[in-house]
């Protein structure tokens, strides 16, 4: 009967913590502007034309990636100098393969004064998960 009990309290516990971890549409206003947490459908409308930046390794990036975006290796020494080099008063659109490196660039991007962050919820896997394409 312990086994049980436990069992299902294991169980409930596994299925709370993992409904949790996917970021859910939100909008954070910080300091310098605002982070969008964005659905796949409204990054693909919205990010048309703007700076859409893969925050990947070079490796995964080149397995494939949104169209038109950029490798900024979020564990690239140089990331933050490599940011600055773009408009601060834009929207910017980030992504990962899941979300959560997206969620740190993001709050990065936000303090070296990025004013308008669109994080994809849900990163990558979201992205091919809604049937959007990717290019190598």
């Amino acid at each position: 009967m312990k086994l049980l009990l436990k069992s299902v309290i294991f169980i409930f516990l596994t299925i709370s913590v993992i409904g949790c971890l996917e970021k859910k549409p939100s909008k954070t206003v910080t300091e310098n502007g605002v982070i969008n947490v964005i659905t796949p459908s409204d990054f693909k409308t919205n990010s048309v034309g703007q700076v859409i930046i893969d925050v990947r390794t070079p490796e995964e990036f080149a397995n494939g990636h949104i169209e038109g975006a950029i490798n900024i290796n979020l564990f690239d020494k140089n990331f933050e100098s490599k940011l600055l080099k773009l408009d601060k008063s834009k929207p910017v659109f980030i992504y990962c393969r899941s979300g959560r490196r997206t969620a740190t660039a993001s709050k990065k991007a936000s303090k070296l004064g990025f004013e308008n962050v669109n994080d994809l919820q849900g990163g990558l896997q979201k992205w091919v998960k809604n049937n959007y394409k990717i290019t190598k």
